[in-house]
C-alpha cells in the first residue's frame, strides 16, 4: 500500500498540526485554575501557561499554624493547580492530535 503525497505531505500535515497545537496553547495560556491545600486554607491560582497569579492564605490559619506549615501548603496548592492546568491543556491538545503524542508538544 502506498501513501499518496509521500513524505512531503506527511511533513505538511505534521507542521499544520503543530501550528494548531501552538495556537491552542496560546489561546489557553491566560485561563486560570485554582489549587488548594490544608483544607482550603491555602489557595493558589495559576494560569494554564504555568504562571502563578495569586496566593491566598487564611490569616487565622497562618497565625495558628505558623509560616512553615503555610509555606508547605503554598507549595502543595501550587503543584495541585499546575497539575490541573497541565491536564486541561493536555486534553485540549488531545482533541487536536486525536490522542497521539507528538514530540515537543
Amino acid at each position: 500500500m502506498q501513501f499518496r503525497g509521500g513524505m512531503n505531505e506527511i511533513m505538511r500535515q505534521a507542521a499544520r498540526m503543530q501550528r494548531k497545537i501552538d495556537e491552542a496553547k496560546a489561546r489557553l495560556a491566560d485561563l486560570e485554575t485554582t489549587g488548594t491545600a490544608l483544607g482550603d486554607k491555602v489557595k493558589v491560582t495559576v494560569t494554564y501557561g504555568r504562571k502563578l497569579s495569586r496566593v491566598e492564605v487564611d490569616p487565622a490559619f497562618l497565625a495558628e499554624e505558623g509560616l512553615d506549615i503555610v509555606l508547605d501548603g503554598i507549595c502543595a496548592a501550587a503543584n495541585a493547580g499546575l497539575a490541573e492546568a497541565d491536564r486541561a491543556v493536555d486534553a485540549e491538545i488531545a482533541k487536536i492530535t486525536g490522542g497521539a503524542k507528538l514530540p515537543g508538544s
